[in-house]
């Protein structure tokens, strides 16, 4: 059966699980070793052999737009209202011709095995194609869980308690699988006793009515990369995964026009660097570096793994960074900084501090900030997730700053702490909660003075 040429992605959702990083911009925007996450979703299907992309917008839809501005064949359609992902996937249908389509999420960071493997699922009287991902150390009860038998999906179940796998991102559908979606019910019925879905037309109890009707849903196991973006520790979990993907597709080198490597530096690893980029001496590389045009790493820097930087950016006077991180355009990572994580553009680690998280854009870190990683329980912070408490599997004792925000000299952010949009941590703070939006902590001191001299001090 050839494969689908037409495909949606859905970048509608308000991401408010994602926060702080969804509160100032679409999550399907957020960067993945810099660049978009709907960005790479949409030139992937590209690749693949999809000539019509239906982009299904709605929440900061502007963000969506401008990250794909300049790729042809696409096509926007604004869903009005969040009415949930089935009723999101017959508005991008309504686009495109009555045909079948692959479905992406735009929200997910995969690779090309796992897009490859959902093209070729519709076999002959196969109705629709899923990926499922094992959960690993995720709670079952986060998710939309997956049972299948071999590759056959045999159950979908909203929320479950158990389980060893559940629904990724990707879809393929035919048309006899649309009419299913406009049958959802509104509402995920296949949930455990006690259950509490919310009112929204969601994909998976589609694709449940179609089992019930006992036609055949394919089941197709990710082996490789997949990370859903839904949480802000996840942030840092895809542009790991993603920088460890694109390291095993380089086979060279490859040196843009204008660029300079010293020969002082060692380097342990391949480099992939744009135009105009200078990589100094002293400098020290052990993994795969990506640059892009005009960045530079300089004067004793020390790149500790594979790495990402953007545009413009600065790295330099003996920074250490940690493998799997990633930096956007004109990031600042400077003397005697230590960072491991993710910085959107425009971030600045002038002056030795200690970073391990994620970062939003423009965020100025105070000279001397610390951010404590370890308990003394050496157990993984518990954080609340629109007031659920939940204990992540990847990241949870990183620190996590929304766009805008700023820490004075000597602050502390302690395991797990998030700062929102617009806030501020001032000098000498340490912060052992949440900080919210549009907030300013300040340290009140208290000072004692009494007489003091030679007499009092001994002679």
């Amino acid at each position: 059966m050839p494969r689908p040429t037409q495909a949606i992605v859905l970048a509608a959702g308000a991401g408010t699980k994602i926060w702080p990083f969804g509160e100032l911009r679409q999550k399907c925007t957020i960067p993945v070793a810099n660049e978009p996450a709907v960005r790479r979703v949409v030139t992937e299907l590209q690749a693949l052999g999809v000539s019509r992309t239906a982009v299904v917008v709605g929440h900061f839809e502007a963000q969506v737009r401008h990250a794909l501005a300049d790729l042809e064949g696409i096509c926007f359609v604004r869903q009005p209202q969040p009415t949930g992902t089935a009723d999101g996937v017959l508005l991008g249908w309504s686009a495109l011709d009555d045909a079948d389509v692959l479905v992406a999420y735009g929200d997910t960071v995969f690779g090309g095995q796992e897009l490859a493997s959902m093209a070729d699922g519709l076999a002959d009287g196969v109705a629709a194609a899923a990926l499922i991902a094992p959960l690993g150390a995720e709670q079952p009860n986060d998710w939309i869980i997956a049972h299948a038998d071999g590759e056959s999906l045999r159950e979908v179940v909203g929320h479950d308690r158990g389980g060893t796998h559940r629904l990724g991102g990707l879809f393929a559908l035919t048309r006899q699988a649309r009419a299913y979606l406009e049958r959802n019910p509104g509402i995920f019925r296949n949930v455990p006793v006690g259950g509490m879905p919310p009112v929204e037309a969601d994909l998976g109890q589609s694709l449940q009515m179609m089992m019930e009707d006992g036609l055949p849903v394919r089941a197709c196991e990710t082996r490789g990369l997949f990370v859903d973006l839904d949480r802000p520790w996840h942030i840092e979990q895809a542009n790991v995964q993603y920088l460890e993907y694109l390291a095993s597709q380089s086979d060279g080198n490859v040196v843009g026009e204008g660029s300079r490597v010293s020969d002082g530096a060692e380097i342990s690893g391949r480099l992939h660097l744009g135009r105009d980029c200078v990589i100094g001496n002293r400098v020290v590389i052990r993994g795969s570096l990506f640059l892009g045009d005009g960045s530079r790493v300089e004067n004793g820097a020390i790149i500790d793994g594979h790495f990402s930087a953007g545009r413009g950016c600065r790295i330099r006077d003996y920074c250490a960074i940690g493998g799997g991180s990633a930096i956007g355009d004109r990031a600042v990572v400077a003397h005697g900084a230590e960072l491991s994580g993710v910085l959107f553009d425009r971030v600045y680690l002038y002056h030795y501090c200690e970073m391990a998280g994620v970062y939003g854009s423009a965020v100025d870190i105070g000279a001397a900030t610390v951010c404590g990683t370890l308990r003394f329980d050496d157990r993984t912070q518990v954080h609340h997730v629109r007031g659920r408490a939940e204990v992540p599997a990847w990241g949870g004792n990183g620190s996590y700053m929304g766009d805008y925000s700023r820490t004075g000299v000597n602050a502390m952010l302690m395991p797990g702490c998030k700062v929102g949009c617009h806030s501020c941590v001032g000098p000498g703070v340490i912060a052992y909660e949440d900080v919210p939006s549009r907030t300013v902590v300040l340290a009140k001191q208290e000072l004692t003075t009494r007489p003091w001299g030679p007499e009092k001090y001994g002679w």
